[in-house]
């Protein structure tokens, strides 16, 4: 059964992590009626809150969408598992909390790509409106804003020994990866505020929804997009068993990540018209960009067994250290449950032809066989390679007519050999880093692959078998100049009046590093375009 509801100014299709950034930033004034759209439920649940309960929702698809990949062609045909936040905050609500920009060339190079406004000189503003870090602000940083940026509160002896093991090989120290320079090692900023993930439901949206002029709906589902023509006018969802309807009388904003904006978006009618004709969907425009250029970060790990019981692994398998830490946590806001499980990291330049970094080293204070299971049973720690810029392009595309099966998701990792040889590199670098003597006291043995894996074909073998993604999807509505591109610089639908798409999916490339930072960027950037569009129509 339809039911309309009420009109509004604008509507913001997705309460993730730049959909909170716009519910907020549209309704400051007063001035705009916003209605903020969410498929999953409120962030009620403690573990949410707690900076290492991401691990506790991680299956959960309550919270998590838990997609897969399709059958990955260079990584023995697996599907890869494609998280997403499911939830208000979406993945900010479920993330690592580490609070890494990207560098500074990122931003150039997408200005460079013909994106005006989109320098690092023109994003650096968003950046640091958005931060209110704990070591206040200067030239790189910004005090004050919605969003907690904390230093790690507890540095772990093993995360020590793994920065001290850098600079043995070599690497520089770096106490901020998002200052002037990104290479070397030291330790994350993250965003938590006082012990406390800084979600932006948790940074932005909690305080809006004091506003009378927001209204937020989750556990509703978006449809389809609704057009006069070529000018967006509202959203059709579901929510409470029915179909309703929602009318924009200035703009409907996309902001659901770059899995399911391009999802929307060829469920609307806007793709690629032969995908649209194969599920009888009505073409509204053939634009292929749309679901194209999927870019996402690709990883590989090593598991170390520990020689002392120090691990997270020790923490959540023995009562006493487990109730320890209970107690740090609910007393002082310290301890395992306040210490993001990756609290290390190092920027390394691994592929010859690299000027700047691109592979990004890291340290987990725990093991797992498989990502999402329980940890080990051993004392046991992880240390990653990250692939920074990876080459290989995929795709989204629909499977079906119907919103609620997830679509086909195909990343195509490792897909070029640049990409192969820099993870090799940077895997190998890795073991450099665990023979240095500062890590190398700690490590009983490698556990995964093991010293039998010891050729440049055992390893890369090893990285396809057992690699995954990162969590870091972007490029699906991308932003540019050429034919293929979905968005112009300010975000708006190429072809299309009163349509926008403001997330992740807009990034021209990913960015070297964790893509958080950069998606409440890009959002405090559209906010400000969307509100001088507004006034300049007035």
């Amino acid at each position: 059964m339809a039911q309309d509801i009420e009109a509004y100014d604008y509507i913001v299709v997705g309460a993730g992590s730049a959909g909170c950034v716009l519910a907020n930033r549209l309704t400051e004034s007063g001035r705009h009626r916003v209605l903020l759209l969410e498929a999953g439920p409120a962030n009620r649940h403690p573990w949410l809150h707690i900076p290492l309960g991401y691990g506790k929702l991680f299956t959960n698809t309550r919270y998590n969408w838990c997609y897969q990949t399709e059958p990955q062609p260079e990584c023995h045909g697996r599907n890869v598992i494609a998280p997403r936040g499911k939830v208000l905050g979406g993945s900010s609500s479920i993330n690592g909390l580490i609070y890494i920009r990207g560098q500074a060339e990122d931003f150039d190079h997408w200005r460079q790509l013909g994106n005006t406004g989109w320098s690092h000189e023109d994003v650096l503003p968003y950046f640091r409106k958005a931060e209110d870090n704990e070591r206040g602000a200067d030239e790189h940083h910004g005090a004050g804003g919605p969003l907690g940026v904390s230093d790690v509160r507890d540095q772990h002896p093993l995360a020590a020994a793994f920065i001290a093991a850098a600079q043995q090989c070599g690497y520089p120290r770096n106490d901020d990866f998002n200052g002037a320079a990104q290479e070397g090692a030291g330790y994350y900023q993250t965003t938590m505020r006082k012990g406390v993930r800084s979600s932006t439901a948790a940074a932005y949206l909690k305080p809006a929804r004091a506003r009378a002029n927001l209204h937020v709906v989750s556990e509703a589902l978006a449809t389809r997009i609704l057009f006069d023509g070529r000018r967006a006018t509202g959203v059709e969802y579901l929510a409470g068993g029915e179909t309703r309807t929602a009318k924009a009388g200035v703009e409907v904003l996309v902001t659901s990540g770059a899995f399911n904006s391009p999802q929307l978006l060829q469920l609307s009618g806007l793709g690629p018209a032969d995908l649209l004709r194969s599920h009888g969907i009505p073409v509204i425009a053939d634009l292929p960009g749309v679901g194209d250029h999927l870019n996402d970060h690709y990883f590989a790990r090593i598991i170390q067994r520990c020689r002392e019981p120090i691990t997270l692994n020790d923490a959540a398998r023995n009562w006493l250290l487990g109730a320890k830490a209970v107690a740090d946590y609910a007393l002082f806001r310290r301890g395992y449950f306040a210490i993001p499980a990756i609290s290390a990291g190092n920027f390394i330049k691994a592929h010859p032809s690299s000027a700047t970094p691109d592979i990004q080293c890291s340290i987990a204070l725990y093991s797992i066989h498989s990502l999402g299971d329980w940890v080990d049973a051993f004392s046991g720690f992880t240390i990653t390679a990250t692939l920074l810029r990876p080459e290989s392009r995929g795709h989204v595309r629909i499977k079906s007519a119907d919103p609620r099966q997830a679509p086909a998701i195909h990343p195509n990792y490792l897909a070029t050999q640049k990409d192969r040889d820099t993870l090799l590199a940077g895997v190998k670098a890795l073991r450099r880093m665990a023979k240095a003597p500062a890590l190398a006291r700690h490590i009983v043995e490698e556990v995964d692959p093991g010293p039998g894996c010891d050729t440049d074909e055992d390893l890369l073998d090893f990285i396809r078998k057992r690699g995954s993604t990162v969590y870091h999807p972007v490029s699906t509505c991308r932003m540019g100049q050429d034919p293929k591109a979905v968005v112009d610089e300010r975000l708006k639908v190429r072809g299309f009046e009163r349509l926008r798409v403001v997330d992740a999916s807009i990034m021209p490339a990913v960015v070297s590093g964790n893509t958080n930072a950069a998606t409440i960027m890009i959002a405090e950037k559209g906010a400000d375009m969307i509100l001088e569009d507004a006034k300049a129509a007035a």
